[in-house]
């Protein structure tokens, strides 16, 4: 494959498995770059018979040799990030040299985390995360924000702090006093700032040179389309771009350089936190898959809404995201069920919709039409070529790329990266 740059992005609410296939596809690529979102994010990954949890640090840092970078798009947590580090040292994951932190990124800040909190508990939430994403991202956009770069300079960094303060006075007050919010920011700021500053670099300019060297770059998304910003289920979504179009500017990569997209969907969908869900299912389907799947969120542990497979939600995702090709997740958690169902369009009224449509009220009146299957049965998890799949499971793989209209290069059927059937090795460098 003459490409030299693969975008992988959720095409669902998230959740999806991009870290395992990040961490399968990084063996061939020299960089992995998280272009956007924060600890926000949670990809669960297993190697070599262990499960690291990672929420800033791309899945490509689990494999010897590759450098992961943490790009211009990412808020980043100091905190969170010295915590993550540590994790990964102590389980004998080296980071030295390995792991680069944009100067341009902006910084999260306990205000923010505060800020955050206050709202998810004050009739203002959307059943975030709390970790403050929402709130940095606000301040970039307001032209307030704290970049790493301003992090690593003390005076600069004081009197931004100081500012920062003064505007977000009235809302933070009502918490506690605005000192003592000035004091959690400073307590372990010159260890935090210690602790980033090895790590931090021109992440685009090092990008860059990589590519016209002709290395190969991985880029991986955080959330799913279906949170993007502009595109998702507003304003149930995430603040940042989490399409592969997000990949140029959270990552300063040329679109020139940007060649295939992997959109990355379960067998069946989930959610975390509110907002609108078509297919969602309650009861004993519902409690089967959320239980075989471990359907719990990786950075908040709460259990994950969950419903059938849904072709609308889809190909608009897959519209936004310019998916060249798809990876299927989760196949064998819906081994047992029987049967199985697929959303194809959606009646609203006496209207069918065949689009997702754009408006808050609208998509609550959608009412799903589905196609069923009678499902399939056994143990997927030893399966390691399509063909070897039972044959409800494979007609079901089949029947999803005919109706999507992309190929499916890759199945997952477990959580380890062996547990994976590559049906297209030329498309995704394997």
């Amino acid at each position: 494959m003459s490409s030299k740059t693969l975008s992988v992005v959720g095409v669902q609410w998230g959740d999806e498995g991009k870290g395992k296939i990040v961490h399968l596809l990084s063996r061939k690529a020299g960089w992995i770059v998280r272009y956007q979102g924060g600890n926000n994010a949670g990809h669960t990954v297993v190697f070599g018979g262990k499960k690291y949890a990672l929420h800033l640090a791309p899945s490509g840092i689990l494999v010897p040799g590759k450098r992961a970078v943490i790009g211009n798009g990412v808020v980043v947590d100091p905190k969170a990030l010295r915590e993550e580090v540590r994790m990964l040292v102590r389980r004998g994951v080296s980071v030295k040299g390995r792991l680069f932190v944009s100067e341009l990124a902006h910084v999260i800040l306990p205000y923010h985390i505060l800020l955050d909190t206050l709202r998810e508990e004050g009739g203002r939430g959307i059943g975030t995360t709390r970790r403050g994403i929402g709130p940095c991202y606000e301040d970039k956009v307001a032209r307030l924000g704290i970049r790493v770069v301003d992090f690593l300079e003390p005076a600069t960094f004081r009197k931004l702090v100081d500012k920062n303060l003064k505007v977000r006075e009235a809302e933070l007050s009502r918490a506690r006093p605005i000192k003592k919010i000035r004091e959690e920011v400073f307590r372990d700021y010159e260890t935090l700032r210690r602790f980033l500053k090895p790590y931090v670099a021109d992440t685009a300019g090092m990008l860059a040179a990589a590519l016209e060297r002709g290395e190969k770059v991985l880029f991986e998304g955080g959330q799913g389309a279906m949170l993007d910003l502009d595109f998702g289920t507003y304003p149930f979504v995430t603040s940042s771009n989490t399409i592969a179009g997000g990949v140029a500017a959270g990552a300063g990569v040329g679109v020139r350089h940007l060649d295939g997209v992997l959109g990355i969907t379960k067998a069946y969908t989930t959610r975390v936190g509110r907002g609108p869900f078509p297919t969602e299912q309650f009861g004993t389907v519902g409690d089967y898959i959320r239980t075989e799947g471990r359907e719990y969120g990786t950075t908040t542990g709460r259990p994950r809404r969950v419903g059938w497979l849904d072709l609308v939600q889809l190909r608009s995702a897959l519209q936004v995201s310019g998916a060249t090709q798809i990876a299927i997740t989760k196949l064998d958690t819906l081994s047992r069920v029987h049967p199985l169902k697929v959303c194809t369009a959606y009646k609203l009224g006496r209207q069918k919709l065949t689009r997702y449509p754009a408006s808050r009220s609208l998509i609550y009146d959608a009412e799903p039409l589905y196609e069923s299957f009678p499902g399939f049965s056994g143990d997927l998890s030893q399966c390691r070529k399509f063909s070897e799949l039972p044959k409800g499971a494979r007609d079901y793989v089949l029947w999803i790329e005919k109706r999507l209209g992309v190929p499916v290069s890759i199945v997952s059927v477990g959580q380890s990266r062996e547990q994976t059937i590559v049906r297209d090795p030329r498309a995704v460098w394997m």
